[in-house]
């Protein structure tokens, strides 16, 4: 069976560290294709600051078009909304039954799984890769599911860090992958 990493998030905007997640993933795992599901609204986060989708998407296809081991996926965005990853890997799932998928998620979202819809099946059906996240302890919940530790390159940097240093004039030309950075100056994103 293939087996494929998903990589969840609003990536509003994808950055470097969203890809030095990746990389890191596809080196040290088995999972040696990852997929970055967009996620149209994910319904524990205010959709004020969001970014429309089809830009998010066109910033992490820019961000990953030129490593074959990634591939973006808009699942989310034909099915309902908000956005339930349970509902997504159901589907993905059913449409996709060859594929062993696990999902890949940092302590941050690991900590915050109870608050999920269905977040026990997630847990009883699908293996996760869990990233360290600085400030974030998911230690209470690793004996809870198939969760292996990635110990993986820590970065302080956000998506919400990068809109706020664009909103206060400031470059982030090296916080993100250069072609999803050429995108967003172009569209004159979070300005």
């Amino acid at each position: 069976m293939k087996k494929v990493g998903l990589f969840f998030g609003s990536f509003n905007p994808i950055h470097i560290g969203h890809m030095i997640i990746a990389d890191h993933v596809a080196n040290h795992t088995d999972l040696k294709e990852i997929w970055f599901v967009v996620s149209p609204h994910n319904p524990l986060k205010q959709k004020k600051s969001l970014l429309d989708g089809h830009h998010r998407l066109a910033l992490v296809r820019r961000a990953s078009e030129n490593d074959p081991r990634f591939k973006v996926s808009d699942i989310e965005f034909q099915l309902d909304q908000p956005s339930y990853t349970s509902i997504t890997l159901a589907y993905l799932k059913e449409k996709s039954p060859k594929i062993a998928f696990s999902l890949i998620m940092g302590g941050d979202n690991l900590a915050s799984l109870p608050k999920w819809k269905n977040y026990e099946t997630i847990l009883a059906n699908y293996p996760i890769v869990l990233y360290s996240r600085p400030d974030y302890d998911a230690s209470e919940m690793l004996s809870q599911g198939n969760i292996s530790v990635l110990d993986a390159p820590q970065m302080n940097i956000s998506s919400s860090h990068i809109r706020q240093q664009i909103a206060d004039g400031h470059s982030v030309k090296y916080l993100m992958p250069m072609e999803a950075w050429h995108y967003l100056d172009e569209m004159n994103f979070y300005k």
